[in-house]
């Protein structure tokens, strides 16, 4: 898939406000700091569409970027940064859990996990809860180029296996690098066959 146009919508913290229409939304949410800015503009080319912050827990909106004009990109606030304060945290966590659980056009979620780390418990615990409530993700391993010898695929095993003690079919999953744009074509092909299917089965 190529993208030929890639723009900001609008950003809210309220769901009813988020763009109307049937348009697909693919929607990007991971812990603080694990790329997701990056990885949504290396999926676009555009190197501002989201922004990127050092400091982590940036995002506190609901992000929409038009895509080709077809469908969305939905950059959701990160989760599990301890430093946003007991209220702050509990903000943010019904400005996804709403989104996630009431986004009618939401047709799938990618949840970004920073590679460099054997599984994190919040990590597990957030796509278990996404299993229970129904929700169609995927996984995204994000900073692939930051490990050298066999680290990364150790560390992916180790969540796959991690999973399976839960899970009797693991959710499809992608490696990415922002930096070397590994999984760029990966991750696009798979929206594009979602869009094919969505629009046969509107005809």
């Amino acid at each position: 898939m190529d993208i030929n146009s890639a723009e900001f919508i609008i950003s809210n913290t309220d769901v009813k406000k988020c763009p109307t229409g049937t348009l697909p939304e693919y929607a990007f949410i991971g812990r603080s700091n694990v790329g997701k800015s990056s990885l949504i503009n290396m999926l676009t080319g555009r190197n501002k569409l989201a922004l990127t912050s050092s400091t982590p827990g940036k995002t506190m909106l609901i992000n929409h970027f038009l895509i080709n004009n077809s469908w969305y990109i939905v950059d959701l606030p990160g989760y599990g940064y301890a430093r946003r304060g007991h209220k702050g945290q509990n903000q943010i966590r019904t400005v996804i859990e709403d989104y996630i659980l009431e986004r009618e056009q939401m047709t799938n979620l990618f949840v970004l996990i920073d590679s460099r780390h054997e599984p994190q418990k919040i990590d597990i615990e957030f796509m278990e809860w996404l299993g229970e409530n129904g929700i169609p993700f995927s996984i995204v391993f994000t900073k692939a180029d930051k490990l050298k010898g066999g680290r990364l695929g150790n560390n992916v095993n180790a969540y796959i296996r991690e999973m399976k003690k839960q899970w009797e079919e693991i959710p499809p999953y992608f490696i990415s690098s922002s930096e070397s744009k590994l999984g760029k074509n990966e991750i696009l092909k798979y929206i594009e066959e979602i869009n094919k299917s969505l629009s046969q089965n509107n005809i």
